[in-house]
């Protein structure tokens, strides 16, 4: 749901086409930079959050790195990996808005997904990738910053 201008004393009607295929994006953010890692996965578990650490590391070498997550399932389980060099900082509970990503995902619903009717699935991931691929480190760390990082 989202707001809309739209012609005084008339209701607007948004069709929605109800679905239940997903894809997945994880990412990582640098607030101080602008630097991002994302990778698209099938699911949301604990086995797709040790494979994007796993490439996260890979991409980022020996570089030191401090990860925030929030309380999701697959962030707190015991199967969770921790890489060398990559620390997990958890948020407190219920407290997702701290995670300066949570910015992105809600910039790119914003200005790629609201009021949008996608014919499928792809064209929906397809809308979502071409958005992220124009996004420059400079506006990334433009909307990610944090005071409190």
């Amino acid at each position: 749901m989202g707001r809309v201008w739209y012609r005084k004393g008339t209701r607007l009607i948004a069709h929605v086409k109800p679905g239940y295929r997903n894809f997945y994006l994880y990412a990582a953010v640098n607030p101080l930079t602008g630097e991002s890692f994302t990778l698209q996965l099938p699911k949301v578990n604990t086995e797709m959050m040790n494979l994007y650490l796993a490439h996260l590391r890979q991409a980022f070498g020996t570089r030191q790195m401090v990860v925030v997550l929030d309380q999701a399932g697959w962030h707190r389980s015991k199967g969770l990996l921790q890489p060398d060099g990559i620390e997990l900082q958890p948020l407190p509970p219920y407290s997702p808005e701290l995670n300066p990503a949570e910015k992105l995902w809600q910039w790119l619903r914003r200005h790629v997904c609201r009021n949008r009717i996608f014919e499928t699935l792809d064209a929906l991931e397809e809308a979502l990738l071409t958005a992220w691929q124009e996004l420059t480190p400079s506006f990334m760390r433009s909307l990610c910053h944090c005071s409190y990082l």
